[in-house]
Formats: structure tokens, sequence, C-alpha cells
């Protein structure tokens, strides 16, 4: 969701007047308020992989009247039916999965030239004859002061030292996951130069976040499951510096403007970077990756385990 944003970006920068509304998980809503160019974010009824025709039919009813353009990110079939339904006069993707009838500005997309999820987002948003890849703008997400002050107050935590947040989870598998005792001896090294150590994630990272916390001798504040995604986003903003995996809390954290190290394994630092200038990736380029696989299909896991501490540690020296 967050690469959206530059998307969004293009579209105000194109069409100053146009007003943005955006269909997406209810749980992504969050970032969408964070966007300024985002006028409204509504909320998909329909879980992941579920079909739900009458579901659609219904939402794209609800809807019809209300705007003279659709842009469709996701390539499958079904995600095309609600702009159908619901009338609007152009409806702008991908041809994806055989969409011809529910697109009516249907693109073809050129993997070679548009490299980069971002760079599709946005040549959407563009003319269909205009020059590829497009520039794009990073995403900015916005964060007012009253916001920091409200989620320090509620979760008791001070601001008065420098804050490393640590991102260990990756929600699509362990292939993207840097070895918790690797996050640890980053948490000892920072604590011990008087940095606080913050671990972020859902639920499901709860177990790896307790593991990095018992390796440390329980030296870092662990939000990991305990944080709503608008609480999560809003102490982020408050990290002086984040270690993250390629994960949705990398982005969210470059789109905060933080000094991101991103570790890359089994997927692609070209295809999906931390979209942030001081962004720094670190990768070994094996061989065997990006494999893009959920586990290691060699069972070793080196394209992360053989990233050193060290090699993070230097990069978030002054």
């Amino acid at each position: 969701m967050v690469m959206a944003q530059s998307l969004f970006i293009a579209l105000q920068q194109q069409h100053p007047e146009c007003h943005i509304d955006v269909l997406a998980p209810a749980w992504s809503l969050p970032l969408l308020a964070r966007m300024p160019e985002v006028r409204d974010g509504i909320a998909m009824p329909l879980g992941h992989g579920e079909f739900g025709l009458s579901a659609r039919f219904r939402l794209g009813r609800s809807i019809r009247g209300r705007y003279d353009r659709a842009i469709v990110l996701p390539n499958s079939w079904k995600s095309a039916f609600i702009p159908f339904f619901a009338g609007i006069p152009q409806r702008t993707g991908y041809l994806g999965e055989l969409r011809w009838g529910l697109l009516n500005d249907a693109r073809r997309l050129n993997k070679r030239r548009l490299t980069m999820t971002v760079q599709r987002f946005v040549a959407l948003g563009l003319p269909a004859d205009a020059e590829q890849p497009p520039a794009y703008a990073f995403p900015k997400l916005a964060i007012t002061a009253e916001q920091r002050q409200r989620v320090a107050d509620q979760f008791e935590v001070a601001t008065d030292t420098n804050i490393l947040a640590l991102c260990p989870g990756a929600e699509y598998g362990p292939a993207k996951r840097w070895p918790a005792e690797h996050f640890a001896a980053v948490a000892k090294a920072k604590h011990a130069e008087g940095w606080q150590v913050w671990l972020f994630g859902s639920d499901k990272d709860r177990e790896v976040a307790n593991a990095i916390n018992d390796l440390t001798g329980r030296v870092c504040r662990n939000f990991a499951g305990a944080t709503a995604l608008a609480e999560a986003v809003d102490l982020l903003s408050l990290a002086d510096a984040v270690v993250s995996n390629d994960s949705g809390l990398m982005h969210v954290a470059a789109a905060l403007d933080k000094p991101v190290v991103a570790l890359y394994g089994s997927s692609d630092p070209g295809f999906t970077p931390p979209l942030h200038p001081n962004a720094r990736i670190l990768t070994l380029g094996l061989d065997c990756s990006p494999c893009f696989q959920r586990d290691c299909p060699l069972g070793h896991t080196r394209c992360l385990a053989d990233i050193a501490p060290e090699r993070v540690l230097a990069l978030l020296a002054p």
C-alpha cells in the first residue's frame, strides 16, 4: 500500500483538483489516513482470495456515478469487477488475467521497462503512450506533532534519547527473515551506546520478537503484537533509525523519512526497494538468490544468515 502513494502523488501533480478515494483492505486504512493525497479510504468488504461476486456487485452499484476513473492495481480478474459494476467511465489496469471488457483502458505490462513495482503503479496514472519508465516521487506519510505526542503518552515512552527500531518479521516467510541472534547482536550493541531499542511487528511476529528480547537480556521495548497498525506507524515516527527485513514496515519506515537499513535475502531489492534517498540495502547477491521462496530450498538461508551484524552496525554509525 505504501508504494501506491507514489501513484497518488503523480495523479495530483497532473490533476491538482482531483479527488482520490482508495478501495483497500481494512487493515491498510490507517496508512491511507496518513497520505495527504487521499480523500477517503474505503474498506474492501472481502478478504484476500475471496471471490464474492454478489458483494462486489453490491459495492460497485453503491458507488455508481461517483467517479470518473478507476485505476486497478492488482492484476487479478476479480479485482476489476467493482469498477465495472460501478460503471466508471475509464477503467485502467494491466491486462492481467484476461480482463478485456472489464477494463476499457487495459495496458500490457512491459516488465523489461518497468522493473520496479512503484514504476508499474505510477505508469498506470500516466497516458498509455507516456515515456517509460516514469519518474516517481517517494512516498511520504504525514504524522502530526499531536499524533506523536499522543502515542508517546499512550505507551509511556521517552523520546529524549536515540531510538532504534527493529522490524524482524516478514509476512511472506522465513526466507526473508534475518536471524534473531543477529538482530539481538545489533540491539545489544546499540543499547550499550545508550540507545533505546524498540521491536515492531504483528501478532505473528511476537515469537521472534520475544526471542530477540530474551537474547538481549530483555533490554528492548517489545511492541510486536501489542499495537494497532496506526499506533505502530506513529511509534515508528519517533525512531532515529530502523533495521528491517524486506517487509511492509520497512516501506512504512522509509515513508516516515527514517534512515533504514534493509536486509534482503530471497527477495529482489531492485524490485521493491525502500523508497528513501538515504536507505541502505544489504544483500549478498548469492547465485541462489533471489529465489522468491517462502522457505530456503537449500535449507541454509545463507543469503541472510551470512550478513554479519557488524555490517549493519557500520551502517548505523554516525
